[in-house]
């Protein structure tokens, strides 16, 4: 009876966005430090100091996620792009 008081049907919409976030920073913050190439963990790497990993860093930032959001097509409003479109040309 007492869990019933405490948790009410209200509150999950709340429990299940606070634990997308909460699944989206530990995402992030697992990927920074097994992927990027500017966090060193181990004492060696560490020790190697400023290095020249361009093509390292470069596939950091273009992964997987950010190449397919970059090559979908983007029209977010087409039917008011194309009356705007219209409307310039008219004139």
């Amino acid at each position: 009876m007492s869990s019933s008081r405490w948790i009410k049907p209200e509150v999950y919409p709340l429990f299940a966005t606070t634990g997308v976030a909460v699944g989206i920073c530990v995402m992030q913050l697992v990927r920074n430090i097994t992927t990027n190439p500017e966090v060193r963990v181990t004492k060696q790497n560490r020790a190697a100091g400023v290095l020249d990993n361009h093509d390292e860093g470069r596939r950091y930032s273009q992964h997987l996620v950010r190449r397919f959001w970059l090559s979908q097509r983007r029209d977010y409003m087409l039917a008011l792009d194309n009356n705007n479109h219209k409307e310039s040309t008219n004139k």
